[in-house]
Order: structure tokens, then sequence, then C-alpha cells
């Protein structure tokens, strides 16, 4: 299979721009806007630059590529600490219990209430695969090879992770969640206000939205029924989250309702399992596993078979062609 992640560059703008008008909506990270297309790429370019390995507000944008024709198939960003230049909200969703003596009964609320608890935390986000590429096992690599670059940058990144995946939206591009809650205080459409959000900031949220706790029982059906479900595209992203440890704990979109999977960073899967070996020889392994090389601005990675000796590893020709990997050069390795 010759793809290979990369970091992102400048020039990799027309690419993003064309995969973004793919994406069907509600996909904050990566917006049909060529001006905040740039600025990511050009915020990710700085953060490819920094050699401080401590954490800040970075951002790293990547792209899954084919080695052969060098089209860009895929992206993926990972940020390094959220909330620093605006607050970072969610929906936290918690149960209220209420005894009544007169009636001798308990009730039972569920409330969601705007919170900030993400903030400082690192984010994985910002994961698009060409629909035309999404039956070969690239989504994997695209979302297990972030998780290599953090262990080898594991001091840019915070002790808390997590991923928001797109809740539900309807045929017709809308969110029941959002048509059943903050659309009715911000007199804009789930589409207006995500495409806000993804030029703007949510700081509006915070300008806008009532702070008090709402009762999900005053919500339609249909919004209630939305809360931290994943959107249908999504509900493989959310069982590969759940495979490296990350869990749901009622953090929801304040936009779509979409849950927030949350994780230790140490705890990711990927990240404690992987490996750092050096390559012995250039041969047929027998493990099919996900590797990466460099570091920063140099980072690579691609499917290999790697067979583990007693010095290091092995790894297939292919692999080897798509990271142009030598004998005797260091690579990350984690089963796939």
């Amino acid at each position: 299979m010759s793809f290979r992640i990369r970091a992102a560059r400048i020039d990799d703008l027309q690419h993003l721009y064309e995969m973004a008008k793919l994406t069907g909506g509600g996909f904050t990270n990566l917006p049909a806007d060529r001006d905040s297309l740039t600025k990511k790429l050009e915020r990710s370019d700085r953060a490819y630059q920094r050699d401080t390995e401590v954490q800040g507000d970075d951002l790293f944008v990547m792209v899954l590529e084919n080695v052969e024709t060098g089209a860009v198939r895929g992206t993926s960003q990972l940020f390094t600490k959220v909330g620093q230049t605006w607050p970072f909200y969610s929906y936290r969703l918690s149960t209220l219990s209420q005894t009544s003596k007169e009636l001798d009964r308990t009730f039972s609320a569920q409330m969601l209430s705007l919170v900030t608890d993400l903030e400082g935390a690192s984010e994985v986000g910002g994961l698009f695969l060409h629909p035309g590429e999404r039956a070969s096992g690239l989504g994997m690599l695209l979302a297990r090879s972030r998780y290599l670059f953090i262990q080898e940058h594991r001091n840019r990144f915070g002790d808390k992770i997590f991923a928001e995946l797109r809740g539900v939206i309807d045929e017709a591009g809308g969110s029941p969640f959002w048509d059943g809650l903050a659309g009715r205080f911000f007199g804009m459409s789930f589409q207006e206000a995500d495409y806000f959000n993804a030029i703007h900031g949510n700081q509006f949220i915070a300008d806008l939205m009532p702070k008090h706790p709402i009762y999900t029982a005053m919500l339609s059906d249909s919004a209630r029924a939305s809360i931290g479900v994943p959107h249908t595209s999504g509900r493989a992203a959310m069982r590969m989250l759940e495979t490296e440890n990350f869990s749901y704990d009622g953090y929801v979109d304040i936009f779509d309702g979409g849950p927030t999977m949350v994780a230790k960073t140490n705890d990711v899967t990927s990240i404690r399992n992987s490996k750092s070996a050096v390559i012995t020889a250039i041969e047929e392994g027998e493990i099919k596993s996900i590797i990466s090389s460099g570091a920063l601005e140099k980072f690579q990675a691609t499917y290999a078979m790697v067979l583990e000796n007693a010095d290091g590893v092995t790894i297939d020709e292919q692999a080897a062609q798509n990271m142009d990997l030598r004998v005797g050069d260091m690579i990350r390795h984690i089963p796939r």
C-alpha cells in the first residue's frame, strides 16, 4: 500500500479545501473556507518549527498522501492544549435526584450543564478520509499515527486527551439537537452557527447562551434522542476510540450533541504499547503494523509488515519505500 502520513504543508491548501467541501457540514475543524484553512496551515507550520518540548497552544495538521501520485486523500489534526485562545465549551450530562416525602417518591431528572472541564487537555480531531479510500484501512492509519506522534513528543501534550465525534445530522443538513436547544436562543440555523464557529470560534456561545442547566425533559423527543449519539459515519470512529481506551463520560458537543470521548493520555493503547526499534533488515515481516519515523515536520507513518528480533525489527520493502527508510534507521511501531 503506497500511502504515508506526513506533516501538512502550506501548499496542501487546495487539497484540504477540496476535501472540506466533501464533509457535508458539522465538521468544525475542516471548514470549506480558504482563509480559515490557510490560518490552520500557518499555525501548524509554526508548531512544527517550534523546538521546545513543552506543552503550548499548538495545532499539528497531518495529511495522508499517495506516495506514487502525490495525491492527498485524507487529513487529521492534533491540538496540544485547548481553551487557550477562547474557552472550550461542552455540555455535561448529569442526573439530579429529588425526593418528595409527601408523595413518597424519588424523581430523577437529566440535565445539561455548560462547562469548560476539558480546558488544558489535548484533542485529536479533524480526521477526514476521502470517500474513495474508505475500504482500505486508511482511516485507522490516519487515526492511530497521531498517537505515535504524541509518544514521540509526549511533553507537548496534556495528561488528558479527548476526541469529539460529529453528532446526528438529518438529511437536510440540520441538527435535531441544535434545533431543540441552542438554536432557540441564537436565531440561526445549525449550518450558519457551525460555519460561524469554524471561522470565528465559539465565544458567541458564552456571550448568548444561558448559563443555567437545561432539563432534557424540556427538549423535543428528537433533540433528546440525539444526545451523545454519533453521526452514522462516526460509529466506526467511536469503536476505534473505545479500542484505544477512550470512553464516553457524559460530555457532548454544544452544537450537535455528539459524544466527546475522553482518555488519560498515557493510557491510550497505541501510546502505551508502541515500541521504538532499529531497522535491521528490509525484508518481508509477519505482523501488519503501523510504523513511524522522524520528528515534527519530518514525521511520517505508514503500514508495514514487521518482524521483531533480538536486535530490532525487519520491515517490508514497500514500507521502506513509502518513507525512504534504510537499515539502521529508528522507527516506532504498533501492531494493527
